[in-house]
């Protein structure tokens, strides 16, 4: 049987690859940030899925991190910018913008620290091994 919530881990750890190359570019910082959003959106859906958890149809990030109760210590503000690049992310001209414009580098850089985070601590409390994500 597929377990679903690995491919969900899989698709956040593909966009954690892609991250890994590009993160210090700053010409693409909107792209940056935007796959960091999406590397955090997909790991909390995974784990509401390895939970048994009917995983919503929705993209805001703090809905599901309220949803999985786990503490990724997180700042707010950070949060809230998060949820702001997908819906701004439908038109191809602000994708990945932030509501004063294009992420510096270490907003960027600091998004994706986050991810990385939330996908670490996720993997961390389903017993899964990175190994096991790649496979």
């Amino acid at each position: 049987m597929l377990e679903i919530y690995k491919e969900w881990l899989k698709a956040a750890n593909d966009d954690l690859i892609l991250l890994d190359d590009i993160i210090d570019n700053q010409h693409i910082t909107n792209l940056i940030a935007f796959h960091s959003q999406q590397a955090v959106e997909k790991t909390l859906k995974a784990y509401l899925e390895a939970k048994g958890d009917k995983v919503p149809k929705i993209h805001k990030i703090q809905t599901l991190i309220d949803r999985v109760e786990l503490d990724f210590s997180q700042d707010d503000e950070l949060i809230q910018l998060l949820d702001t690049l997908y819906i701004e992310s439908r038109y191809p001209g602000d994708m990945g913008l932030l509501p004063y414009g294009k992420p510096t580098i270490e907003d960027a850089k600091e998004f994706y620290e986050f991810a990385k985070g939330v996908f670490d601590r996720v993997c961390e409390v389903l017993e899964i091994s990175k190994r096991e994500v790649e496979e």
